[in-house]
């Protein structure tokens, strides 16, 4: 993203920064400003997930409390509080979003018809608005030098640079693939692929082929 202002002076380094960050910031008022739901898009679809497996799970309501059931999920048990708005699975704990067995016990307690009452179990902070409001802050961008405001005991101050070795070689600019990345993600443009010198097979080499590791040579 920062590519090309990696070499530019500090004060230019910020001021790009900053109006990346304003456009980006931009776009997504915008895109959050014409949706139709209380909830962000991604909440909304989470939910929607969320209902269809809870549809399927069986609930009961042992002890007679309107507060607390009980819910069995592929052979595991999962028990659900929603005054305190507690799941033993931990997941609505965490997200704050009500999880499958959440919605699972507010089909049992607001049966038929449970889907007004999902808002209120969920946190304000996926709502629309609160969303905005954090995307809503102005971004200031780095003033000139001269507009600079300066205490004089620190105005003549001599701030030596960092301590510097320089490496032999080219300085390396091209950049390093992350844990999640891969050669083929970032579009190779040979579309090479490892081939084995034993097996002749694609997709990986001599030192894991399997065939190797049977009949060693």
């Amino acid at each position: 993203m920062l590519r090309d202002e990696r070499e530019y002076p500090v004060t230019a380094l910020f001021t790009s920064i900053s109006r990346r960050f304003a456009e980006i910031f931009g776009q997504r008022r915008a895109y959050i400003s014409s949706s139709i739901n209380l909830f962000v898009p991604l909440s909304e679809k989470t939910l929607r997930e969320n209902m269809n497996e809870g549809d399927s799970l069986f609930v009961n309501n042992i002890n007679g409390d309107a507060n607390e059931f009980t819910l069995v999920d592929s052979g595991l048990t999962a028990e659900v509080n929603l005054l305190n708005k507690t799941s033993t699975c931990k997941e609505y704990d965490l997200v704050k979003l009500p999880c499958t067995h959440v919605l699972a016990a507010l089909r049992l307690k607001y049966e038929p018809d449970y889907s007004s009452s999902i808002y209120e179990y969920s946190s304000p902070m996926y709502k629309v608005q609160s969303y905005i409001l954090v995307f809503g802050e102005t971004i200031n961008v780095v003033p000139e030098k001269s507009e600079w405001e300066v205490l004089e005991k620190f105005s003549n101050m001599y701030i030596p640079p960092p301590p510097y070795d320089p490496k032999l070689g080219r300085k390396k600019v091209k950049h390093i693939l992350g844990v999640a990345e891969s050669f083929k993600s970032r579009g190779s443009s040979k579309g090479t692929r490892n081939k084995c010198s034993i097996c002749k097979g694609a997709g990986h080499k001599k030192t894991t082929c399997r065939y190797f590791r049977e009949h060693p040579i």
